[in-house]
């Protein structure tokens, strides 16, 4: 009897509960499908030793962007510089070289790995937020304890299985009474769940939630200061506020890029390009979402917000020492690499991207003086189905000072989709030359001037065909420059970069790679001190872990603008 009245309680428990969800329109099913939560921190120092525990002390919260995905630690150690990286990765893939062993863990305890070129741990865990705290010594539960929790974990396993067994049946029954099949709700991301980012609001690595869906309802932003302004859109430092709802509650800092109603095709050409989830990388902008603010008749992107402003400002009002100039060089290389390659750093095929608007003013500067790319209102995806008639419409587009020869011209090879990406690179160039210009390891170091400083302030295209393809211009590169071993490898690469003929330059993938050889600066030339300490923990090794690399042949003697072989566009 007493048996009886146990199972009968439990049923009617079940059955009251079932239908209080139901009315409330919760699905537990739904529920379940919610992504995981994993800090999320670019490379930053750590107080942690390597021994017993420690709490990373990351600020960032991110839903991970597959569904698949497990909470990841990394600690290394290099000479006596520490540093911590906190992901969300899918263990189906390699990450570093490496796939994940331990990921069913509740816990993230650390296992060293060698031959990674430093002290080297990963962790990585399957709950909420569990790679904040890791484990440098195992983790293990007496084996009485373990039989006790197995014990107790047993019922509440049946009795998740009747709960939902007699939900769904509920619901069948429900339907069927009903006579017509209920629309399923959508799964909704709360916006405190969907978005978290740093308390101080700089250099927020954002969820890097490509394409994020938060249903239909706007998230709440309220505008703070205009920061930049361009030809189709306005920019604009945001405070997102963190919970859904409530007074007094703590808001983030964001960037709000707001195109008017009739700059529509630029919005959403740029949307576009950032929701491919392949666009993801540390020197490319960090994506947030993008809303149709029908009321206001306004299209915005959100991004996270970098404080130091674009490069242009920020070489204007710094001067850099070789060191700042191996890091924001590097990284501008690896952003162009990054969208001109058609495979992601773990081997997945990816459709490339042009920028078509390399310029230091659509480049901005993070915290530890890395470049990210931003403003794709111009870009161009790539596809192999693009036609030579769709590529042919796509015009003589960019900012007139950093047009290469051939978009000068109007004498692209549209015949092949490599010509696009050469653009790219001239401009590129351009930008290596300013930061070069501003560094004080070249000796006297001048106010900032843009390349072709001495034309007008807004050259027009006319003008700088003058300057470009008729005098065969390019900015100076002064024989003191060239003194320093350092700036000497960066000037050829510059020369090989501009060069007339677009076959003639490099890829921004073998420019990344000779950044990347230059792998200690100081080797070349004492350090200098910059107006500005760099952090020690830059990583220059992405690009280790592609598969294909070109090779790349340095000939510092080859002259300069030479146009014997420039070949005429087929078209």
């Amino acid at each position: 009897m007493e048996l009886l009245r146990f199972s009968a309680f439990w049923c009617g428990t079940i059955l009251f509960g079932s239908i209080l969800l139901e009315q409330k329109g919760v699905s537990s099913l739904s529920m379940l499908k919610l992504r995981r939560l994993c800090k999320f921190c670019d490379v930053e120092s750590t107080s942690c030793t390597g021994t017993e525990s420690c709490m990373t002390d990351c600020r960032i919260t991110s839903i991970c962007p597959h569904p698949d995905d497990v909470c990841v630690s990394i600690w290394r150690m290099k000479d006596d510089n520490v540093t911590i990286d906190t992901i969300c990765h899918n263990p189906a893939h390699k990450l570093h070289g490496l796939m994940l062993e331990d990921y069913n863990n509740s816990k993230c305890e650390m296992r060293e790995r060698n031959g990674m070129g430093s002290q080297f741990f990963i962790c990585s865990c399957s709950e909420d937020e569990c790679n904040n705290h890791v484990f440098f010594t195992p983790y293990s539960l007496d084996s009485q304890v373990v039989s006790v929790i197995l014990v107790s974990l047993v019922p509440l396993l049946v009795l998740a299985v009747l709960v939902i067994t007699s939900f769904y049946w509920y619901r069948i029954y429900h339907q069927r009474r009903a006579g017509a099949k209920r629309k399923k709700t959508p799964l909704d991301f709360s916006v405190n769940r969907a978005i978290m980012m740093d308390d101080d609001g700089s250099d927020s690595s954002s969820t890097h939630a490509n394409n994020l869906n938060h249903n239909t309802e706007l998230l709440p932003i309220e505008l703070d200061a205009q920061v930049g302004k361009g030809r189709f859109a306005e920019v604009y430092k945001a405070k997102l506020k963190q919970g859904a709802t409530g007074a007094g509650e703590p808001f983030e800092t964001v960037a709000v890029k707001i195109f008017a109603d009739e700059e529509y095709a630029s919005w959403k050409n740029e949307k576009d390009i950032f929701s491919d989830a392949d666009l993801r990388h540390e020197n490319v902008l960090h994506f947030l979402t993008a809303e149709e603010r029908k009321v206001e008749k306004q299209y915005w992107l959100i991004t996270a917000y970098h404080p130091r402003g674009n490069l242009q400002e920020y070489l204007t009002r710094h001067v850099i020492s070789w060191d700042d100039l191996w890091v924001l060089g590097g990284s501008l290389a690896r952003g162009v690499a990054h969208l001109h390659s058609d495979h992601t750093l773990c081997g997945r095929y990816k459709v490339p991207i042009v920028h078509r608007d390399i310029k230091s003013s659509n480049i901005l500067v993070k915290g530890d003086l890395t470049c990210v790319l931003c403003d794709f209102g111009l870009g161009l995806r790539l596809d192999n189905s693009l036609s030579v008639d769709e590529l042919a419409n796509s015009g003589q587009v960019g900012t007139a000072r950093y047009m290469a020869p051939e978009v000068l011209e109007s004498r692209i090879n549209l015949e092949n989709i490599e010509s696009f990406k050469q653009t790219d690179v001239y401009s590129m160039a351009l930008v290596l030359w300013e930061i070069t210009s501003r560094c004080n390891a070249i000796g006297e170091v001048k106010d900032y001037e843009p390349p072709f400083g001495k034309v007008r302030e807004h050259p027009c295209v006319e003008s700088m065909k003058d300057s470009v393809l008729r005098d065969r211009g390019r900015p100076e590169i002064p024989s003191s420059w060239i003194n320093h071993p350092g700036i000497q490898v960066v000037c050829g690469t510059i020369d090989e970069c501009w060069d007339h003929d677009p076959e003639a330059r490099l890829t921004a993938q073998c420019v990344a790679e000779r950044f990347n050889d230059m792998e200690h600066p100081d080797k070349l030339s004492g350090r200098s001190n910059s107006e500005e300490k760099i952090p020690q923990d830059i990583s220059v090794t992405e690009f280790e872990e592609i598969e294909k690399k070109e090779v790349c042949l340095i000939n510092y003697n080859a002259p300069a603008g030479e146009a014997e072989n420039y070949k005429q566009p087929s078209s």
